[in-house]
């Protein structure tokens, strides 16, 4: 009985010290209240800079969607106005081809493609231009680009023996003129729209030799092809258009390469 009575005073002060230490609430603690106010002031700070920080990625992307729209219409006009050039540049090449392979069948049909000034009974080799080269030392009148102008429209003329002898006077002439180059090709061309492929070959391959520069490069390298083809010179054929193709790929030149070397492995076997 006597322990009992022990016990219960002391159970009694600790139930009052533990009463008087919950009277302070953590509502009530200016620790945790000012703990919870900083927190609070951190939250909103952490908003704010998160809002900003979004709102600049975001007008970042849009400015890159922007910049990345106008590039893409750049690249597109850029490779509109590539692939026109380039199929038109196609087009005016097969259209000449085309003039000078109708020519060509005239040609072997007999029909005179306009010879004027050429001997019907020409040699071998002279192309048909009868004396296109006894009346090429005559003397050549105006500027180099008049003259070259003037043997041009002898061509488009179909007079190529006249033009034959107007290029080759322009040659003579004016020998460092920077239409040099443009006067050989058409002078050889003059040889080959008459089929004289002997005469044409030696011809091409002087742009090919003497204008290393020349535009006309691919061009004349084809039409050696060409020459030698129509000679059923195979090898020779062979190696100067696979040239074309190495060396000028993309090109329309380097396409007609690819198709005359296909007629070329079905008729050489």
């Amino acid at each position: 009985m006597r322990s009992s009575y022990l016990v219960r005073p002391i159970g009694i002060v600790a139930f009052g010290v533990l009463a008087g230490c919950s009277t302070i609430t953590p509502t009530d603690d200016p620790v945790y209240l000012r703990l919870q106010d900083l927190e609070a002031r951190l939250i909103r700070i952490e908003r704010v800079v998160n809002n900003e920080s979004l709102i600049q990625i975001a007008n970042q992307l849009e400015q890159l969607r922007a910049d990345t729209q106008a590039l893409r219409g750049e690249v597109e006009t850029l490779r509109f106005e590539t692939e026109s050039g380039a199929e038109r540049q196609r087009q005016l090449y097969l259209d000449i081809d085309q003039r000078l392979q109708a020519l060509e069948s005239q040609s072997r049909g007999g029909v005179d493609g306009g010879r004027q000034g050429f001997g019907a009974n020409a040699a071998p080799g002279s192309g048909g231009f009868g004396n296109a080269g006894g009346g090429a030392g005559g003397s050549v009148a105006g500027t180099d680009t008049e003259a070259y102008q003037r043997a041009f429209e002898l061509l488009q003329a179909r007079r190529y023996g006249d033009a034959a002898q107007a290029f080759t006077r322009f040659l003579q002439a004016f020998p460092d003129s920077e239409l040099a180059d443009n006067a050989q090709y058409w002078l050889a061309e003059t040889y080959y729209v008459q089929r004289e492929f002997a005469a044409a070959l030696p011809e091409f391959q002087k742009v090919l030799d003497l204008y290393p520069q020349s535009d006309k490069l691919a061009d004349s390298l084809l039409k050696v092809g060409y020459c030698n083809y129509e000679l059923k010179r195979w090898d020779a054929a062979r190696t100067a258009l696979q040239q074309v193709m190495r060396d000028y790929p993309g090109t329309t030149a380097a396409q007609l390469a690819v198709s005359r070397l296909e007629a070329l492995e079905r008729e050489a076997g």
